[in-house]
């Protein structure tokens, strides 16, 4: 068990670990900070956090274990307001859904005590956000990604478990599925089944409503057009800094859609039946089998 929370980001995320340890029995006390003050007071009368701190170095001071749940455009500056009492002993996460530029926004922030930081990604979350939708379940039975650097992954402190020894016992005890990769594998993957996805879901909810009868289609609209544009109503800051802080992979990805996309269009345009029938056959019968959080193949690890 550990003694002390120190939260900094009492959202939806970071609300919900906060609901997670104190229902798991793994934290006897959560000291909270957010950058709206009214948002950490309301955190506290939800009981999310037992104490509002007045700034995240405060959120620190004493904690045992501390959880970053900040847009990921703020780690360095969130991590360089607490570095100086960050210690050895301390088990810090982040929930940012990209990890490459966590990684060396950490390197920047805590220099020498980088080890104690563990690069999480909770794969996870809602379309909703603020502390008032935290859920102590929201991690329930979801896979984690930790992204651990080669500091972290060998710290020793004598007898005691390593930061990422910690960080896997913390998240399998939430009852989540937990697995490590390289921040930059990382980052590729899920620009393709994550950041992908949101970005035709904006570009697709804007294409319609662009159009002079967009209000009048909308109005049509059906479960399929709800369940694909859900994300669509995601958090825009959150997203905004998780599409530029991993653009590279994302642009990447988005090229080989267009490329997809053309290729369906242009077996439309010649009338090719077979064709257009051979590619829907191959994307349903994919999608068929497809489950989430089937363990993944080894290949390129």
């Amino acid at each position: 068990m550990f003694e002390q929370l120190g939260l900094i980001g009492c959202g939806l995320m970071g609300g919900s670990f906060a609901l997670a340890m104190k229902k798991a029995g793994l934290v006897k006390r959560v000291v909270g900070y957010s950058k709206s003050p009214s948002t950490t007071d309301r955190a506290r009368q939800l009981g999310v956090i037992d104490v509002e701190a007045p700034s995240a170095l405060l959120a620190v001071a004493g904690a045992d274990i501390v959880l970053v749940a900040v847009p990921v455009a703020a780690t360095e500056a969130t991590l360089k307001a607490i570095r100086h009492l960050v210690t050895p002993n301390m088990l810090i996460m982040d929930v940012g859904s990209t990890k490459a530029d966590v990684v060396q926004a950490a390197r920047r922030a805590l220099r020498d005590q980088v080890g104690s930081f563990v690069p999480a990604h909770p794969i996870t979350g809602r379309e909703v956000s603020g502390v008032e939708h935290a859920d102590a379940e929201l991690y329930t039975g979801r896979q984690v990604i930790l992204t651990p650097i080669e500091r972290t992954a060998n710290t020793q402190l004598g007898t005691l478990p390593t930061q990422l020894s910690q960080a896997e016992t913390v998240w399998n005890a939430l009852g989540c599925r937990v697995s490590s990769m390289s921040p930059e594998s990382h980052d590729a993957a899920f620009a393709a089944v994550s950041h992908l996805p949101h970005l035709l879901a904006f570009a697709m909810m804007n294409s319609i409503t662009g159009q002079k009868d967009g209000d009048d289609f909308l109005s049509l609209a059906g479960p399929g057009f709800r369940d694909f544009t859900r994300i669509a109503a995601s958090d825009p800051k959150v997203w905004r800094d998780i599409l530029l802080s991993n653009r590279e992979e994302l642009l990447a990805q988005s090229r080989q859609f267009q490329q997809t996309l053309q290729n369906i269009e242009q077996a439309m345009q010649k009338n090719d039946a077979q064709a257009l029938e051979d590619m829907i056959t191959l994307a349903s019968e994919t999608r068929a089998h497809w489950r989430m959080g089937a363990q993944r193949s080894s290949k390129g690890r």
